[in-house]
């Protein structure tokens, strides 16, 4: 299906009635003027440098950092038969750590951020500005000028024009990429229920240790009891105790590096060697299958590498490179060497190798530090995962479901109930289930190992459309990273069936949930579109609508930014009466991480003056939160009155029939038509509490263009007074009957469930019960 856009492309075939539907019914012009607030990689002095950086630790390395609790047990499950194994292993871990983490993620992924924020939809909002392929067609040439809109541009007969050609050409390929995004997204989901599983698991068994004839139901039981006081405690945010994260991980990495520091001059200093990289070839010479099998557990060294660049949120690409490579990558290879060390002496102990190879006099102290470190990682994946749900949510890849902001402070921090409350069951399910690292480690790894691979495709995308990087250079980055990856994802293959299944079943069950949402959501919009009212019959009816205009103003919710949606006709042929003023409201997400305040809305008149129809287009981002519903309704009507104030001075000093003046808005502009001025005649009257005295609409017709605005706002307040009525559609979609049983079982049983589930639009908006009117139709798709 062609775009709104494209649909406005080769007018003169389209005849005289398309004609009059766009001269009465414009394409919306951009409300504000743009704002020079991009994000854009600031200038902080040394001492906010440092400490942005010491911050980042807490939000973005505490999974990565607990890594060392169970790689060498799940790299070696059934023990070590020769000590120069553990050379090999350590050599596999030094260089995983340091051509993935360190050169792929920190100096490479961490750049194609949105303009701050990172994560597998990050990269897709990125994609779907430099090309089209967003399946909801739903953009307008207007969203391009929003200030957070940034995009580059190339020549049209280079090869990155070329590629976006490609993917633009047929919809089987846009839903590829989409279905690659949602695969990626799913397995990070599945790392919010393996993550707190594995890391609260192997944090426990320190109790163990220390006492060996202790039963492993009684780690499990203190697992599941730490697990449970987590995601209980989710609703009361981070916010309070966030600021103890960057000191827990900062001690943790120190711990753990300075103990490994002890051990190596302890145990052995030979397992130094393991920096060459010939004792991976010896390795795998020695090991064979088993060897090449073991990398499932080697693997689990770089868990938490995706999360680095998801939770990257808004702190400086540079400091994240800074406390990797000062703090976490020595810190990590010292621990990793420090283990090897211990184990070249006590390879019985490989199974508990952290905490055995903690000195006596520290241990219960780094119990303590591991467990806060270990809740300190889930909470970074759990709060991951309520991003990435609501960011979905916004591109219309899942069921709208109630968010709560945690922070008054910071608009990132959010709750999601519903989902929380299934994070918390299933990772009970998979710790009591297993019972044990090594299992739910190979789950870990094969989740981890597939988002990975979504990356390096997604970001092969964003260095050609994007960065503009030439082709020998994408395929160098493509070729060395597909070869580590698909390495490592055909060493889990072979633990499929020891626990790799899992996240394979819950990012199926997610995948499914999505993709049957959004695929709804496109046949409804398609729907829409194509059954939109003519501006021909609405002008017909005179205006009056050929109704009883009763006082009032009706606000129509549409997913449509353009053309009177099909809710309307069916009101009016419905009922005898209809609201005085009525607004079209649209609520459209872009793929933007946000757009600013006073960008959010666009409003424009449909029709002649004395129609009293408007249009408003209300825009978020991906990363924006209606922290303040309650207020959208009035911010809706103050930008409806500077509209109208704007469109009255600009008719005295323009020749033109555009009905959408914002364009040339400036933010000096804006204060003056939102407070007004004592001095000017078209000011006197205040935009949100003005004279409710009615005003007959054809006393609006006569006189000088301010008392003309004068009368329309006082009308329009007055009619506000009256009463203010939402009207939004009660959708029954359905399949048509000559459809096939997929599409049937998909439209008619999983998204009508999910609709019935999900909540209502008149739930998230705030709207009031005694103001809201349902309007029942059903939808054959």
């Amino acid at each position: 299906m062609a775009s709104e856009v494209e649909s406005c492309e080769g007018n003169e075939t389209k005849g005289s009635m398309w004609d009059l539907d766009q001269k009465l019914d414009q394409p919306m012009d951009e409300e504000a003027g743009k704002l020079n607030n991009m994000y854009r990689e600031k200038q902080f002095s040394a001492f906010l440098f440092l400490r942005l950086a010491f911050q980042s630790l807490g939000v973005v390395y505490g999974d990565l950092g607990t890594s060392p609790l169970y790689v060498f047990y799940n790299t070696f499950p059934h023990g070590i038969e020769d000590t120069e194994d553990i050379v090999g292993a350590l050599s596999l871990i030094i260089y995983s750590l340091t051509l993935i983490p360190l050169l792929k993620y920190v100096f490479i992924v961490c750049r194609a951020n949105d303009n701050g924020q990172g994560g597998t939809f990050a990269l897709y909002s990125l994609l779907c500005r430099h090309a089209k392929v967003k399946i909801i067609p739903n953009q307008h040439r207007t969203d391009e000028e929003l200030t957070t809109y940034s995009r580059s541009t190339f020549h049209e007969k280079s090869f990155p024009a070329k590629i976006k050609k490609w993917l633009e050409a047929h919809a089987f390929r846009r839903n590829t990429l989409l279905l690659i995004v949602l695969v990626g997204t799913c397995m990070v989901i599945g790392d919010g229920i393996l993550t707190p599983a594995i890391s609260v698991l192997s944090a426990s068994g320190g109790i163990k240790v220390d006492h060996p004839k202790m039963s492993n139901d009684v780690v499990v039981l203190v697992a599941v009891f730490i697990l449970v006081g987590l995601f209980s405690m989710q609703h009361y945010g981070t916010d309070r105790v966030g600021w103890l994260f960057a000191p827990i991980v900062l001690l943790w990495f120190l711990l753990i590096g300075g103990i490994g520091i002890f051990n190596i001059f302890t145990y052995d200093k030979s397992v130094l060697r393991a920096f060459s990289p010939v004792h991976m070839y010896r390795y795998f010479k020695r090991g064979g299958k088993e060897g090449w099998t073991s990398l499932g557990g080697i693997m689990l060294s770089i868990t938490g590498t995706e999360a680095l660049f998801a939770d990257l949120s808004h702190f400086p690409v540079s400091t994240i490179q800074l406390a990797f490579t000062v703090v976490v990558f020595p810190c990590l290879l010292l621990a990793y060497s420090g283990q090897a060390a211990y184990l070249m002496l006590n390879k019985d102990h490989v199974a508990d190798a952290f905490y055995r190879s903690i000195p006596d006099r520290i241990y219960w102290p780094v119990f303590i530090i591991a467990t806060l470190a270990a809740v300190v990682a889930s909470q970074a994946t759990i709060s991951a995962t309520f991003s990435i749900i609501k960011q979905a949510h916004a591109l219309g890849c899942f069921p709208r479901v109630k968010v709560v902001h945690t922070s008054k402070k910071f608009l990132g921090q959010i709750y999601i109930p519903d989902i929380n409350w299934i994070l918390m069951v299933l990772c009970i399910a998979v710790t009591a289930g297993f019972r044990n690292q090594s299992q739910i480690g190979n789950a870990y790894g094969t989740a981890v190992v597939i988002v990975m691979l979504v990356t390096t495709l997604l970001m092969t995308l964003i260095m050609l459309l994007v960065w503009h990087c030439h082709w020998a250079l994408v395929l160098l980055f493509t070729f060395f990273s597909l070869v580590i990856e698909c390495t490592y994802f055909s060493a889990v293959l072979f633990k499929i069936n020891q626990g790799g299944w899992v996240p394979l079943v819950i990012a199926a069950a997610f995948l499914v949930i999505m993709y049957v949402w959004h695929y709804g959501t496109v046949k409804r919009y398609e729907f829409e579109m194509h059954s939109k009212v003519s501006m021909a019959w609405i002008l017909g009816l005179g205006p009056s609508l050929g109704l009883v205009r009763v006082p009032g103003i009706g606000l129509v919710y549409t997913e449509l930014a353009s053309g009177v949606p099909h809710i309307f006709s069916h009101f009016i042929t419905n009922l005898p009466a209809i609201h005085s003023v009525v607004v079209f409201v649209c609520v459209k997400y872009l793929p933007v991480y946000m757009v600013p305040a006073e960008e959010r809305f666009l409003v424009k008149r449909i029709g002649p003056k004395n129609f009293h129809m408007f249009r408003c287009v209300a825009r978020y981002g991906y990363k924006d939160l209606h922290k303040k519903d309650e207020e959208f309704e009035k911010k809706l009507f103050d930008n409806l009155f500077m509209f109208v104030r704007l469109e009255s001075m600009m008719e005295g000093c323009s020749d033109s029939d555009e009905y959408s003046l914002y364009g040339q808005q400036t933010q000096q502009s804006r204060e003056f038509l939102l407070h007004g001025n004592a001095d000017t005649s078209t000011s006197t009257t205040n935009l949100t509490t003005s004279s409710a005295n009615w005003i007959v609409p054809a006393a609006a017709s006569s006189g000088s263009h301010g008392d003309t605005e004068v009368d329309e706002l006082e009308f329009l307040s007055g009619c506000r007074d009256s009463g203010v009525v939402h009207i939004m559609g009660n959708t029954v979609v359905r399949a048509r009957r000559e459809s096939m049983i997929p599409k049937k079982i998909a439209i008619d049983y999983i998204y009508a469930f999910l609709r019935k589930i999900c909540r209502e639009n008149s739930v998230i908006f705030n709207v009031p019960h005694e103001s809201l009117l349902n309007v029942g139709q059903v939808f054959y798709v």
